[in-house]
C-alpha cells in the first residue's frame, strides 16, 4: 500500500470505524480478492463489536499490498459516501497522488539477514504467496509440505517456519535482498517488505 494510503486511512480510522460495517460485504469481498487471507477474516470476524471489526480490517490492509487501498475502495459501494470522501481527500493532498516509486532500502540493509522478528512479521503479512515466495526462495517442495504438516492449523507457523529453514540453510547468503527478489518474483509489492523492516 502506497504511503499516501496508509496516512489517509491512519487519520481517518476513528472515523470509519464508527461508519463501516465491514462483516457483511467489505471484508467478504476482500477475502474474494485475495487481498485478505482466511485467517485474516478470522481474526476480523473475532472482534466483539462492529468498530473493533474495522479497526482490525484498517489494521491489516496496509500489509496486504498495492492491491489493498484500490480493493478497499471497491469494496465501499453500499457505504458511496465513505469512499467519495477518501478519494476527495486523496486528490486535494499534496503529494498524495500515489506515486509508486519502487522503495529500495540502503545496501546496509540488503545485505544483511534477516532477524526472527523480521521473519515473523513478514510471515504474518504474507498471504496465499508465502509457498510461491519461498520455493523461489529455494525450499523444495517436501520440505514446504513438511511445514504446512507440522503448522496445519496456523498459516503464520507454518511460514515463519520455512522462512526460518530458508535463512539457516542459506546462511549469510540468506540476506534481505534475496528475500525483495523471491517478493517480487511472486507479485508480492515490496511495501509488504518495508513495514517488516521498518
Amino acid at each position: 500500500m502506497e504511503p499516501a494510503h496508509k496516512e489517509l486511512l491512519r487519520r481517518h480510522q476513528v472515523e470509519l470505524s464508527g461508519q463501516l460495517l465491514v462483516s457483511d460485504t467489505i471484508v467478504p469481498f476482500l477475502y474474494q480478492e485475495n487481498i485478505l487471507t482466511e485467517a485474516q477474516v478470522e481474526e476480523i470476524q473475532s472482534q466483539p463489536t462492529d468498530r473493533q471489526k474495522t479497526l482490525k480490517l484498517l489494521q491489516l490492509l496496509p500489509g496486504r499490498g498495492p492491491r489493498a487501498f484500490p480493493g478497499l475502495l471497491r469494496a465501499l459501494d453500499d457505504f458511496s459516501w465513505v469512499r467519495d470522501k477518501l478519494l476527495l481527500e486523496l486528490q486535494t493532498t499534496p503529494g498524495a497522488t500515489g506515486e509508486t516509486d519502487a522503495w529500495r532500502p540502503p545496501d546496509s540493509v540488503l545485505l544483511r539477514v534477516p532477524s526472527d522478528r523480521e521473519l515473523s512479521r513478514l510471515a504474518s503479512r504474507l498471504g496465499s504467496e508465502w509457498e510461491t515466495v519461498l520455493l523461489d526462495l529455494g525450499l523444495s517442495a517436501e520440505a514446504l509440505f513438511r511445514c504446512r504438516a507440522d503448522h496445519s492449523l496456523s498459516t503464520h507457523g507454518a511460514t515463519l517456519a520455512a522462512l526460518l529453514q530458508w535463512r539457516r540453510a542459506e546462511g549469510k547468503k540468506a540476506s534481505v535482498q534475496r528475500l525483495l527478489q523471491s517478493l517480487q518474483a511472486a507479485d508480492v509489492h515490496p511495501s509488504v517488505l518495508q513495514d517488516v523492516l521498518l
